[in-house]
């Protein structure tokens, strides 16, 4: 099978690329790097150094005797999405190019402009493409747990059966989300819904939980390392409680710290994705799969990196300064996630031993972490409606030299 990733030098698309090839998939990519300078932007960079592009094409190339096609260009050019679509004609198509991030979205009007046209034309782009080249496909669009929100009643897969005043249909499910980044990826939903109705185009909306973890079996050398983002901009509140702890600084859940998610390693999501791709619907069908292992509250994440962390002889303290956010702090949350399960998906890492994996690796890139600390707290506030000035205040420092090309050890195994 033929599988397109759009997005695919980033977190997810670059351990998809190489979990696909690792079974026998052909995969192609496209990419304009943009998260790379937006992460510049920011004054932040990547805990794990990356290199470019065309040096992971070549190590892909040299550690696993495989080739990654590649399109450099942007989704919001149709001609290029048209153009790559009628040249590869893939099978599948991964779509993760868009900005992921509710804090950079948040920042001020351009950035909230930019998230929603940006993420919203590549997806539209995207449809329109498959319909001209390739009605045939399968689009994997990557949604969010995050665009449900917090309702008081149990979340479905997508859509929900309902009586009212008399009469019975089956709708989407309610979305409350709380981020400019999460309502674009519910007009996101809508569009690839209703494409899928009038166009027979197959597809699956994905909404995943808050993924964790670096590496997945594939990356066994440093130069096929993933992306680890820890600023408050683009780092998860995860990521962020383990840099602190390595750091020395306070591990710090925003507000009461009784916010609840979904969450899932790096490694199951990769099975998640690639099942979807395997498996895909029929045309016509826009199905939705809710992609998460377990839910935890800021504070347990807070407790587990604590823990560990002292396992480790460091010194953890916790606080809680305020809230930046906008969100309930105490609520219900109970959603469902069975449809992937009768695909085959099966949970293969526990969160613990994924924390404990990334404060090994992490103690390699100390000096990355070090020299960018300043990164870590909170200066994006959702009332605000203008967080540039507290933007401007990040002057990075110079980077430190690189370590030297050791590889890293070998993952523990514990399964769940």
């Amino acid at each position: 099978m033929k599988v397109l990733i759009t997005g695919i030098d980033g977190y997810s698309g670059w351990p998809l690329a190489l979990h696909l090839l690792a079974r026998g998939h052909a995969v192609v990519g496209v990419d304009n790097f943009v998260t790379r300078r937006r992460v510049r932007e920011v004054g932040s960079w990547s805990a794990t150094p990356i290199p470019s592009f065309a040096r992971r094409q070549a190590a892909v190339r040299e550690i696993l005797g495989k080739e990654i096609g590649f399109h450099r260009g942007d989704l919001e050019r149709y001609d290029f999405v048209r153009h790559v679509l009628a040249t590869e004609r893939p099978d599948a198509i991964v779509h993760l190019a868009e900005q992921r991030s509710a804090p950079y979205s948040m920042i001020d009007v351009h950035h909230a402009v930019r998230t929603q046209a940006g993420n919203l034309t590549g997806t539209l782009h995207l449809l329109y493409a498959m319909r001209e080249s390739c009605p045939d496909a399968h689009l994997v669009k990557m949604g969010t747990m995050g665009e449900y929100g917090t309702p008081n009643v149990d979340i479905p897969e997508g859509f929900f059966e309902i009586d009212y005043r008399g009469r019975s249909d089956r709708l989407p499910f309610p979305r409350q989300a709380g981020s400019w980044y999460h309502w674009s990826k519910v007009f996101d939903s809508g569009d690839v819904m209703f494409a899928s109705r009038i166009w027979k185009l197959k597809a699956t909306d994905v909404m995943q939980g808050v993924l964790y973890g670096i590496r997945t079996p594939e990356i066994t050398d440093p130069r096929l390392l993933t992306r680890f983002d820890f600023d408050e901009t683009w780092g998860t509140a995860l990521n962020r409680f383990i840099v602190q702890a390595v750091l020395g600084l306070p591990i710090t859940p925003y507000g009461k710290g009784d916010q609840k998610r979904g969450f899932i390693a790096l490694e199951d999501s990769m099975q998640s994705l690639r099942l979807a791709v395997e498996n895909p619907p029929d045309h016509g069908e826009y199905r939705v799969f809710n992609q998460f292992d377990a839910a935890y509250t800021v504070n347990e994440l807070a407790d587990v990196t604590a823990r560990i962390a002292t396992e480790r002889g460091l010194h953890p303290t916790i606080e809680h300064p305020p809230n930046p956010r906008i969100e309930a702090e105490q609520h219900y949350y109970a959603p469902i996630h069975d449809h992937l399960a009768r695909l085959g998906y099966r949970r293969t890492r526990a969160l613990p031993d994924v924390v404990r994996e990334i404060f090994r690796d992490l103690t390699r890139y100390r000096r990355r972490l070090e020299a960018r600390r300043h990164v870590v707290q909170p200066t994006v506030r959702w009332a605000s409606g203008d967080n540039r000035e507290e933007l401007r205040s990040r002057r990075p420092a110079e980077a430190p030299p690189e370590p030297a090309p050791v590889a890293p050890p070998a993952p523990e195994r514990t399964s769940a």
